[in-house]
């Protein structure tokens, strides 16, 4: 009796297991089948190493043979820093291969699967496909639309404030809903803030091992994200506490000053420029540059102004907001600067996913839907 979706479903708990390492691949897992039970399994842990195929195949050993193999993504069919996981499965006797999705990588999309057809493999490919999408939205949206997916992280009190008029904002969530953050920051290839918060709060935009629920055998060597700053005059302090830290920092502007690009670099910075969009940093080109970099997440922390901007753009895919049993009074600071909107039909529609408790605060995860 073929049970596809409880093997697969098994392959995606594999799978998430390198949610904070495979970065730029994507995450995958595979699980090998033979007359009813589990003959082997793995999955993707670090680029460079051994896709998840490679580590089923090796626990199997000759027990692939006559085997069905449940892989969350399509198998690879091209050298890339590994050899084709298509031609491992062929050579270790595996009769059939099910997929969750077919591979947006342009170099695969739907090849991996025909080179196993003619090798008369038997495939399938769409079992828990949403589940599988859901795992890699960057990697599917960096091969398909050539951009990162943009997740917005912003804290506000009941009354949607997200800073005193002063500023002052740390902290308006408990230490429950700080610690989530570091695993939405770990998930990501890039955090992304504007000068406005580095300039106010001098921040670290590091993850931190101590605080995430890890599984990884040496938690030292966790990957810190690239750290983007969105500085479109160039007001970056070349004594900015990120800049002595580990991992790169990536400043964007719209200043064409070298002197001033030049001081930056000393300090450790690297600065691109990218010609001004009305004054501002160019936000679809800078997206289309971390995407040739192969940023596949981007986590946006950001101020009401530069969250406004980015939302406008129709920039950002998902919302995080973390919300606080607090209320700070209507001279306090907004979520989101969107000062073009005027009319009630002008809203934003968002599609509410998830909604849980985090310590004393409330996470709500949204979809925002655009043109609705």
């Amino acid at each position: 009796m073929q049970n596809h979706e409880y093997y697969m479903a098994h392959a995606l708990r594999l799978a998430e297991k390198g949610l904070w390492t495979t970065e730029p691949n994507p995450r995958v897992g595979c699980v090998l089948v033979k007359d009813g039970r589990i003959v082997g399994e793995g999955w993707h842990q670090r680029a460079g190493e051994s896709h998840a195929e490679i580590h089923a195949l090796k626990a199997a050993g000759e027990q692939a043979r006559g085997a069905t193999a449940y892989v969350t993504l399509e198998p690879c069919c091209h050298h890339g820093r590994t050899p084709p996981c298509t031609q491992a499965l062929i050579n270790a006797g595996v009769t059939q291969v099910i997929a969750a999705m077919e591979d947006p990588n342009p170099q695969v999309a739907g090849q991996g699967l025909q080179q196993l057809q003619a090798a008369r493999i038997d495939t399938l490919s769409g079992v828990l496909q949403a589940q599988a999408e859901a795992l890699n939205p960057g990697f599917i949206k960096r091969m398909r639309e050539g951009r990162p997916y943009v997740r917005a992280k912003m804290a506000m009190s009941l009354d949607g404030r997200t800073a005193m008029a002063s500023g002052e904002s740390q902290w308006i969530t408990g230490a429950a809903a700080r610690q989530d953050v570091q695993t939405l920051r770990a998930r990501s290839s890039a955090i992304v803030t504007g000068i406005g918060t580095v300039l106010t709060d001098d921040p670290s935009m590091t993850v931190r091992a101590s605080d995430l629920p890890l599984h990884l055998e040496q938690p030292e060597s966790l990957r810190q994200p690239l750290r983007v700053i969105v500085d479109a005059n160039l007001s970056m302090p070349v004594h900015a506490k990120m800049l002595s830290l580990p991992g790169k920092t990536l400043v964007f502007t719209a200043t064409d000053d070298l002197d001033m690009q030049e001081d930056l670099r000393e300090a450790g910075a690297e600065v691109v420029y990218l010609p001004s969009r009305e004054g501002y940093v160019d936000f679809v080109a800078m997206y289309q540059q971390l995407a040739e970099r192969e940023v596949n997440e981007v986590h946006l922390e950001a101020g009401a102004n530069l969250a406004g901007a980015m939302l406008q753009a129709q920039l950002v895919d998902e919302v995080m907001i973390y919300m606080s049993p607090t209320l700070m009074g209507d001279k306090a600071r907004g979520l989101f600067h969107l000062p073009h909107l005027e009319q009630l039909e002008q809203r934003l529609h968002l599609d509410i996913t998830d909604m849980r408790a985090v310590g004393q605060d409330w996470r709500i995860s949204a979809r925002v839907l655009y043109n609705v």
